[in-house]
């Protein structure tokens, strides 16, 4: 798919193929399937080793508005670092003024964590919050021991949003 308009010419023969390229083809990708990437996982202090967890990320870009999700399993052999976490996102965000919100979910065992995420501008990753307890509504970032102390094998992590790129 291309993301810029053709500049017709004066005289030009419209072809089958032309108008395939330009109008079929970029309006099928709107319907398409999402594109994968490979986040990283950072942290504050000292990064996170994924080894045998499981980090996956996809989006879907139309225009400029990304539509993202991440999905984040530690294995038995991850190590949680220390500071607040951050993701790498597909695109760089514009720098319009706006922070975006999306949520974050977090599946502890039997617990079940509601949270969001943060897409500052002109920024290029996003961080989860969640409420440090159940009796409050103040969120932080989200660390190796927030909100579940500790963070661990088979937790899952869930991180979706919509934001306008950069580009």
């Amino acid at each position: 798919m291309t993301t810029t308009p053709r500049t017709w010419v004066v005289g030009e023969v419209v072809t089958a193929a032309l108008l395939n390229q330009e109008i079929r083809d970029q309006f099928n990708s709107f319907f398409g399937a999402w594109s994968s990437y490979t986040p990283t996982w950072t942290a504050a202090t000292t990064n996170p080793v994924l080894n045998n967890g499981v980090l996956v990320g996809r989006y879907m870009k139309i225009g400029r508005t990304i539509q993202y999700h991440i999905n984040l399993i530690p294995g038995s052999t991850t190590t949680f670092g220390s500071g607040g976490y951050s993701f790498d996102l597909p695109a760089t965000s514009a720098n319009a003024g706006a922070s975006y919100v999306g949520n974050s979910h977090l599946l502890a065992g039997g617990t079940r964590y509601a949270g969001q995420n943060v897409v500052s501008p002109n920024a290029s990753t996003t961080s989860p919050f969640f409420p440090t307890n159940s009796t409050t509504t103040t969120l932080s970032q989200m660390a190796p021991t927030v909100p579940i102390n500790p963070l661990a094998s088979g937790h899952q992590l869930r991180i979706t949003g919509v934001y306008e790129a950069a580009a």
